[in-house]
């Protein structure tokens, strides 16, 4: 599942979203948690997973967070350190009761999903 725009409902801008609204009764929302993970980096690239596009959704339910995200490459050997690293990065945000890091492969992860402005900065 690809992310998408935090501020789009399925019937145009949603107004809750644009304004910051607890996605969760607990006051959880999904920005705090993607600002959590720009913490996390690819120690190989030393860019944050968020900038390098690698977080393709984030869904709170209570004080459940499910994360799907993707590596560089199957074979990439910083991934279980990252996976890691994602889930104690969210578990220690205030509310969260659980985490489930969802690696998928589908879409398979390109540079073309890196943050524009990092991917410029790179000279991709």
């Amino acid at each position: 599942m690809v992310d998408s725009d935090p501020g789009l409902g399925p019937d145009g801008p949603d107004v809750h979203d644009a304004l910051g609204a607890p996605d969760t009764p607990s006051g959880l929302t999904v920005d705090q948690v993607r600002l959590a993970l720009r913490k996390v980096k690819d120690p190989e690239l030393n860019l944050n997973i968020i900038d390098l596009g690698l977080v393709y959704d984030v869904v709170l339910e209570g004080g459940k967070a499910e994360i799907d995200m993707s590596l560089t490459s199957p074979g990439c050997p910083a991934g279980p350190q990252i996976m890691t690293d994602v889930e104690r990065t969210v578990s220690a945000i205030p509310g969260i009761e659980a985490v489930a890091v969802n690696l998928v492969w589908s879409p398979m992860w390109t540079p073309d999903k890196i943050e524009p402005r990092v991917r410029a900065y790179m000279g991709l």
